[in-house]
């Protein structure tokens, strides 16, 4: 049995311990806010914080995910007001939607990490991160005036 803690609610798995953490969140706790990508770790469309840290579901198991505590996209703000989904929505960012989940999700481990981050540490932290849209520059922006550094 493994244990873990997602969204604050205690969760148990008796199933295969090397399925993926992304496949549990979206079929088995129906939280569909965690985007399926690529399915190799590249595009970051999957991220989730375990244990406060940004992680890619599609790449960790079960296993790895056992006593840990993982944080969704539903569970980040429930009602939406986290700085970084404010900034997200006052600067326009998504255009498709897709990828704005694990946005958003690297982006606030970013600022939890490094509360007025450069440019360079935001590219840094955010290039595991593809926009096919290519909204870059409004996602720099977001987490600028989310971190309170936007001049």
């Amino acid at each position: 049995m493994i244990r873990l803690t997602v969204n604050g609610a205690s969760r148990e798995f008796d199933g295969e311990p090397d399925m993926p953490l992304l496949w549990y969140l979206r079929d088995i706790l129906d939280m569909t806010g965690t985007k399926y990508g690529c399915g190799l770790g590249q595009c970051g469309a999957c991220t989730v914080h375990v244990n406060g840290t940004a992680m890619r579901s599609c790449l960790t198991t079960m296993k790895a995910a056992a006593g840990k505590r993982v944080t969704t996209i539903e569970g980040l703000s429930p009602d939406g007001n986290h700085p970084v989904q404010k900034a997200w929505k006052e600067c326009n960012v998504p255009q498709c939607g897709y990828c704005q989940s694990g946005q958003i999700m690297q982006a606030a481990s970013l600022l939890k990490q490094k509360p007025k981050p450069s440019d360079s540490d935001i590219d840094t932290a955010m290039q595991g991160n593809i926009c096919r849209c290519g909204t870059y520059q409004r996602i720099r922006k977001a987490i600028k005036l989310a971190a309170g550094v936007e001049g």
